[in-house]
């Protein structure tokens, strides 16, 4: 341990509570401190060599020596009451008494001692405080005014010093002015170096907060004009920090949010405090760039803001400014966004439900009342006194109630079976024409009780295609007998096909009622029926289309409606010639060749991508869609 050490020790010890805490303070208290204890202990030891060569001392070396008490007393003071502009005013009083004390005595204004009331306002420059610094420069012009007056009032004693003794005393002042001078300005260069040391290691500390933050700090003026921003916002929007200066940064807001923006930011420069959300324009990475093609792509980021306080911007008469701290929410706002489609498709598969049971008690309700009410009726023939035609009509009666039942349970467990990926597809050659004229001569008796004509169009030269034949006449029978229900009285129904040398293209056009633009997107979603259209005018669960549209998927063909309401529609079907299962099937680990073939549609994520055609309609009203930016 250095001398040094053990003196700064001793002088810490020494320090008043509160500059303990503060580096530049406590260099400052210190600085006070060390030259007035150690010059004051210095002088009260040689005081008894003094005596030894000088013999008995006058009383003005009296007066300066018990004057070398003040320094402690001034460390006492500080030391006592932290008041470090105080001890400098206190010390400024005292040096400027002894020296009045000293030049009174000696010769006035022209005494050697004078020369020491320019240290006065010298030593009052390292309090750093302006009002220590302007007092101590008025109280040593107001010395040297005194003495001057003093001397030419003739109040001052006569000096009995030779011409000789004059020149060392004033030589001795001077160079014990100038020494003292010296020491006073290799201690405002000591504390001048412990400020910057300490600025500059206080600027590293907030630059290395300001670069590891995730979270971007900047300060903007009330127009929003950018005048400082961290590091951070590079890893953020990938472009320097020079470039987001000024408006570089309103520059890449979202059109749609630079007014919030600006608004927070203008609040927050009244005097409130501001939480905005905004989309802000990606710089894409090195590898997006060097494709191309990249897309614009914005973040979604929440900027709170605040005013900077008066006394920190240090310019009370400039304009208000604000402080804003914004973080990247993208994740958050699209599981936001995720909740909210989710939520969408919940209530829309609740409302479907409703519909379906709606629905669903309807067609059950129907058929199995008829047959209830036929079968009690038969069940009480005797009573009733009902003939054989009667028995038979009502056996009729009860057989096709029977069989619409069926067709309505076959029709949901069809529907059932495509959406868990269960129904099979038995591949095999068939002829298409003959399956279409069955379905077409099956369906012609309730197309002419409904007074509508049914056109079947087929050439004979139709070639074989290999699929399911059953899943054809699936198809054929659903697609007419919609084209019947939904086309009115006097009506036309069309059915034609044709082929190609990879597909066959069956076309069922009619004339009916036609289908709303609205519904016409979601028609082949399960359960769904245009009812605003046809206000339950027909029978049906809404599952033909859809069974349908899964079957065409199985074939791995296409389905497409065209329509207009009140006009008529026209569904069109492409299936391959020859259908190919998309891969072989595995047993026991080897390929096994077979006919029978299980797909797995996505008919429920068709349905929700139908509903959330709403929900994505709204968010491509907006110029640029959000993205997970890396």
């Amino acid at each position: 341990m250095t001398v040094l050490s053990i003196i700064r020790d001793c002088l810490d010890a020494l320090l008043h509570p509160s500059a303990r805490y503060d580096a530049l303070t406590r260099a400052r208290h210190r600085a006070f401190m060390a030259p007035r204890l150690l010059g004051s202990l210095a002088a009260f030891a040689a005081f008894p060599v003094y005596l030894a060569m000088r013999g008995a001392p006058s009383a003005i070396e009296v007066a300066a020596f018990a004057w070398l008490i003040a320094p402690i007393l001034l460390s006492w003071f500080l030391s006592r009451t932290g008041r470090y502009e105080g001890a400098h005013v206190l010390s400024s009083l005292a040096l400027a008494g002894l020296i009045m004390a000293i030049a009174g005595t000696t010769g006035g204004i022209e005494s050697f001692a004078a020369i020491w009331l320019v240290v006065v306002p010298l030593e009052a420059a390292l309090s750093a405080s302006r009002r220590v610094a302007a007092f101590a420069s008025l109280l040593a012009l107001s010395c040297a005014a005194l003495l001057i007056l003093f001397s030419q009032l003739g109040w001052l004693p006569a000096g009995d010093i030779s011409a000789a003794e004059r020149g060392v005393l004033m030589a001795f002042g001077v160079a014990s002015a100038t020494l003292y001078s010296a020491g006073l300005a290799f201690g405002a260069e000591s504390l001048t170096r412990t400020s910057v040391t300490l600025l500059s290691r206080e600027e590293e500390r907030y630059r290395l907060l300001a670069r590891n933050m995730s979270d971007v700090i900047s300060r903007h003026q009330r127009n929003g004009a950018v005048q400082f921003i961290s590091p951070a916002v590079e890893a953020m929007l990938g472009m320097p920090v020079a470039q987001l200066l000024g408006h570089g940064l309103f520059d890449r807001v979202h059109v749609a949010d630079r007014p919030a923006y600006l608004t927070a930011l203008s609040d927050a420069a009244r005097g409130d405090v501001r939480s905005v959300e905004f989309r802000l324009r990606r710089e894409p990475d090195g590898a997006e760039r060097g494709q191309g093609n990249y897309h614009v792509d914005f973040i979604w980021v929440e900027m709170r803001c605040r005013p900077l306080d008066q006394d920190m911007s240090g310019d009370v008469t400039r304009e208000a400014e604000v402080v804003a701290v914004m973080r990247d929410v993208t994740d958050r706002k699209l599981s936001e966004q995720a909740l909210d489609q989710a939520r969408s498709a919940a209530e829309a598969a609740d409302a479907a439900k409703t519909r379906f049971l709606a629905t669903m008690s309807h067609e059950l309700r129907t058929p199995l009342n008829a047959i209830i009410g036929f079968s009690e009726m038969i069940a009480q023939e005797q009573t009733l006194m009902l003939g054989a035609a009667q028995r038979k009509e009502y056996a009729e009666l009860i057989n096709a109630s029977g069989q619409h039942l069926l067709s309505v349970v076959n029709g949901i467990l069809d529907m059932s079976k495509m959406e868990s990926g269960n129904f099979e597809i038995a591949s095999e050659p068939f002829a298409p024409r003959a399956s279409l004229m069955h379905c077409c001569n099956l369906l012609a008796l309730k197309a002419r009780e409904n007074g509508i004509d049914l056109i079947t169009d087929a050439p004979q030269d139709l070639p074989v295609i290999t699929g399911d034949p059953r899943a054809f006449k699936q198809i054929v029978l659903n697609l007419v007998a919609n084209a019947i229900k939904f086309t009115e009285r006097d009506g036309q129904v069309t059915v034609t096909a044709a082929a190609s040398s990879s597909q066959l293209t069956l076309r069922i056009s009619d004339t009916g009622v036609g289908i709303a633009p609205d519904d016409l997107k979601r028609i082949g979603a399960p359960f769904f029926q245009a009812g605003k259209t046809y206000q339950r005018r027909h029978e049906g669960t809404g599952l033909g289309l859809s069974i349908v549209k899964s079957l065409v998927a199985l074939h791995l063909g296409e389905l497409t409606v065209q329509s207009r309401l009140g006009e008529g529609t026209a569904v069109t079907v492409k299936l391959p010639l020859v259908y190919t299962p998309p891969q072989a099937t595995i047993f026991d680990g080897k390929p096994f060749d077979s006919k029978v073939t299980t797909l797995t549609p996505v008919l429920r994520q068709e349905a929700y991508d139908q509903i959330h055609e709403e929900i994505h309609e709204d968010l491509n009203d907006q110029p640029a869609l959000v993205k997970k930016s890396a």
